[in-house]
């Protein structure tokens, strides 16, 4: 006698072939299904692949005349007139000196109106450096426009405005009689008759514009290209008829610069880097060294000076980074646990690096900051952000601050040492030729760039397929 179940077995298949289809099928959907949630996970920017970043970014410099970067240099350090704006000039000192001849790539001034805005120089002796020594370097430097992702215009901007400045002409913004106007215009006549110019209308050229006065009277003919500032705070000008202030209009028109095309670059840290062995017993709450009045803007750190002055455990110095400036301002930053960096002329400036390099957990008073690298890091894991409206409380803030935990403050400071070397440019020779820090601030510059280069060929191709005559009218995209 068959057993039942086996009859029912040889009658009924327990699998027919379109179920094992349909369970495939449906397998396959989900493979495909978690494939994909994965990689998006993985890449949530699926225009910049993790490997492109890694590969690095060609840049082609362009051919200017040296008489515009390192010839620049060399006129600084021939003239004998000292800096009209500071009591003590290091480079040119009131008593005659026997400068040493500069070589074929003088230094940076140490001019430190001038050092704070050095990104320019260090960029430029990271591309001048032969290729053998330039492992760790992520700008691979092409001699072929055509292999280039962007074109680097090799003005030193900076150091041509600061001279101007220097010079107490008051010609700064006139044209007639301002030489650095003249070399801007050389600038801009030189690149635009080159090809690589008429192909994207200077949209993949990049401009070093530290100083927030940088190339002043020809921002617009830049305007489509990718700039590197310090912040915006030198581009928009808020309106003083506002009834509040303090804040910006809610929406700004982006025809000059953009988080989407621009990079946020720091500004050359002035004071040397205490690493986080060296670190002792800090014994202020909050420290600041500056102006307290700033010629244009810095309402809100005159009325800071005002609530802090007569804190205790909170020390507010008047004062300037000369040589005597600069021992008071490490003294006090390595002394205090906190830092305050509220805005002056522009949102930001070299103090907020100063305090990172002196592991001082940096307080940002400023609700429009902009700051470099983000994305790479989380500012809020080393610094205190604080709305503007809480910091002009009276007593608000300082209480605010003792409210941290020896622990909370040890943890700001150790996250704060890993970041140090992010915002250093410096790479030890004194001519700025050589390899750099391959986790430094040049490499993480070229990083970003990197980031905005799918961008910007974008709207080159966009921009060639327009109809003859045709205008696109420009939109705020800011995010």
């Amino acid at each position: 006698m068959v057993p039942k179940i086996a009859s029912m077995a040889s009658t009924r298949p327990l699998c027919s072939i379109p179920s094992i289809f349909l369970s495939f099928s449906l397998l396959f959907v989900v493979s495909l299904l978690f494939f994909f949630s994965n990689s998006l996970i993985s890449n949530p920017n699926p225009i910049i692949s993790h490997n492109t970043l890694q590969n690095g970014i060609n840049v082609f410099v362009a051919e200017l005349p040296r008489s515009l970067n390192y010839g620049l240099l060399e006129k600084y350090w021939s003239s004998s007139s000292p800096d009209s704006r500071i009591p003590s000039d290091p480079d040119h000192p009131t008593r005659k000196t026997h400068l040493p001849k500069p070589g074929k790539y003088p230094p940076y001034p140490e001019n430190p109106l001038i050092k704070q805005y050095s990104a320019e120089y260090w960029i430029m002796g990271d591309l001048e450096t032969s290729p053998e020594k330039r492992i760790g370097s992520f700008a691979k430097r092409v001699f072929s426009e055509s292999d280039a992702d962007v074109v680097f215009v090799p003005f030193f901007a900076t150091l041509s405005a600061e001279m101007e400045l220097g010079n107490g002409k008051g010609s700064f913004r006139k044209k007639n009689g301002n030489e650095d106007y003249q070399r801007q215009r050389q600038v801009l006549d030189f690149v635009k008759n080159t090809e690589a110019w008429k192909r994207s209308n200077g949209r993949d050229h990049v401009f070093v514009l530290t100083d927030p006065v940088a190339m002043w009277h020809v921002r617009e003919e830049i305007a489509f290209s990718i700039l590197l500032v310090v912040d915006f705070g030198g581009w928009f000008r808020q309106d003083s008829k506002s009834s509040n202030a303090t804040s910006l209009p809610e929406r700004i028109e982006h025809t000059q610069v953009s988080v989407i095309k621009d990079v946020i670059v720091p500004y050359t840290h002035l004071l040397p880097r205490l690493d986080l062995s060296q670190n002792q017993r800090r014994h202020s709450l909050l420290y600041f060294k500056g102006a307290k009045h700033r010629h244009r803007g810095g309402l809100i750190r005159e009325k800071l000076w005002d609530l802090l002055v007569d804190e205790q455990g909170v020390v507010m110095e008047e004062g300037f980074p000369n040589a005597t400036g600069r021992e008071q301002s490490i003294k006090g930053m390595r002394n205090s646990e906190f830092c305050l960096h509220p805005a002056g002329d522009t949102p930001t400036s070299c103090r907020l690096f100063d305090a990172i390099q002196s592991l001082c957990i940096p307080v940002i008073v400023s609700d429009t900051i902009e700051l470099p690298f983000e994305g790479m890091i989380d500012y809020s894991e080393f610094s205190v952000f604080v709305p503007v409206s809480d910091a002009l409380t009276p007593k608000w803030l300082a209480n605010h601050l003792r409210r941290f935990s020896e622990r909370e403050k040890e943890t700001f400071r150790s996250r704060m040492a890993k970041v140090q070397t992010v915002f250093r440019y410096d790479n030890g020779q004194a001519n700025g030729i050589g390899p750099i820090e391959p986790d430094g601030a040049v490499n993480h510059i070229w990083k970003k760039v990197q980031q905005k280069v799918p961008i910007v060929k974008e709207a080159v191709i966009r921009e060639r397929r327009k109809p003859a005559g045709a205008s696109v009218p420009l939109r705020c995209q800011c995010i």
